[in-house]
């Protein structure tokens, strides 16, 4: 991801009031600028058991209507330590008129989603419109992933997932606070 603390001609902003300015097509989204950290829980009927994770996603800009994401999380043991990575991915969201949204979200696993949604009042919905798979990634038929901006320095995500032959189903869940808390934008 293009960090801002790096000497790059153009680097992307992690704040509405950086530079560069945010496009105006952003503004359904302009809440999720930054970084956020928390941890969450996930399961699915093909594992043994669920587990907990700890997780970071990174919303930043580069002036034009999209946002750059970048998502990592590694799983936790019972006392909340790290084991080992777990799930990566990055993308864009591309901001259309009225709030509606399209997402590209790629994986290392050999997973590549299409998705599309709406922002609206702090949340943002996505639903797949095309998983593409390399030859030997884990089958996955669809996604539906839930943002939402409960407070300011609070980002909620919700990840349903049909994999495997399994239907649409809950796959994770994190609660996520702004790194820099204090700092988030006052929703309308």
């Amino acid at each position: 991801m293009n960090r801002p603390d790096r000497d790059l001609p153009f680097p992307d902003a992690l704040c509405p009031d950086a530079t560069p300015a945010p496009h105006p097509l952003l503004a359904p989204v302009i809440g999720y600028l930054g970084t956020w950290r928390g941890t969450g829980s996930g399961g699915y009927p093909t594992l043994e058991a669920g587990f907990t994770y700890a997780q970071e996603v990174t919303f930043s800009h580069d002036g034009r209507p999209f946002l750059a994401y970048e998502a990592r999380a590694w799983l936790l043991d019972a006392d909340g330590n790290p084991l080992r990575p777990s799930a990566r991915e990055t993308g864009w969201w591309r901001m259309l008129p009225e709030g509606r949204t399209e997402a590209l979200i790629t994986q290392p696993t050999g997973i590549a989603e299409i998705l599309s949604g709406h922002a609206l009042d702090g949340t943002v919905d996505l639903a797949t419109e095309q998983v593409s798979l390399a030859p030997t990634a884990k089958q996955v038929d669809a996604t539906r992933r839930r943002y939402a901006l409960t407070d300011p320095d609070t980002l909620e995500f919700v990840h349903d997932l049909a994999a495997v032959g399994l239907p649409l189903q809950h796959h994770l869940s994190a609660r996520l606070r702004r790194e820099d808390a204090g700092q988030g934008i006052q929703l309308p």
